[in-house]
């Protein structure tokens, strides 16, 4: 029996140190219905409690986090009116270029 009470008590304490860490490491924004300090407060002072309570209760959801960190799409090219306006400016210039080649060339005949 002590030993059944002996590894209750280490994954309780186990629990304690994973829920302060993961209320530490947490982003303030993330965390939900109380400010990140008051739930570390509750679980320093309520071990067992807080920690379940932060689990339940104040642990940020994972569709939170996956949202904040999923790349922005990229945009296609030719919905990029800077992209469109450079290239078109580059096509100008090679046309212009290729037109004052061709004076030259039919001035030298």
């Amino acid at each position: 029996m002590p030993i059944l009470f002996g590894g209750f008590s280490l994954l309780l304490v186990a629990l304690w140190i994973y829920c302060i860490f993961d209320v530490v490491t947490t982003d303030a924004r993330d965390c939900r219905n109380l400010p990140k300090p008051f739930w570390l407060l509750i679980v320093l002072v309520l071990p067992d409690v807080g920690s379940i309570a932060w689990l339940i209760a104040g642990r940020p959801r994972v569709v939170a986090r996956a949202e904040r960190l999923r790349p922005a799409a990229p945009t296609p090219p030719d919905d990029d009116e800077e992209f469109l306006r450079g290239l078109r400016e580059r096509v100008e210039e090679q046309r212009r270029r290729a037109r004052e080649q061709q004076d030259r060339a039919d001035e030298q005949e």
